[in-house]
């Protein structure tokens, strides 16, 4: 893929990623053909801002995918009378981060079964 075209995915998507990671997407970006490339264009990714917002009201982590995480803080919070839900407080906090590492793994697999 043209540099020119992986900066732009890169500069569209980066809120979808952790900054950490941005380096090796661009150099794997780099490797794969147009027409890969066009796949991935397809690929939709979580939004950090949805995740944290619907961790405010306790369902981020079923938005991310993290079903059995997200079922615990709720049996947590209702068997302590809700003073578990200082877990999900903080996850408010974390879930953005987990949700650009989501993405990340995401973007990995879809290279994957690509056969990049």
């Amino acid at each position: 893929m043209e540099a020119q075209k992986v900066d732009m995915f890169l500069m569209a998507n980066a809120k979808f990623f952790p900054d950490s990671q941005k380096f090796a997407l661009r150099e794997r970006l780099l490797k794969i053909d147009d027409e890969k490339a066009y796949m991935l264009t397809a690929t939709s990714f979580k939004d950090p801002t949805t995740a944290i917002i619907l961790q405010i009201f306790g369902f981020g982590e079923f938005y991310i995918g993290n079903i059995g995480i997200g079922i615990a803080q709720w049996l947590v919070s209702m068997v302590t009378c809700g003073f578990g839900a200082i877990w999900g407080f903080i996850d408010i906090f974390l879930i953005g981060e987990k949700t650009k590492e989501y993405n990340f793994n995401q973007f990995n697999m879809a290279l994957a079964t690509m056969g990049v």
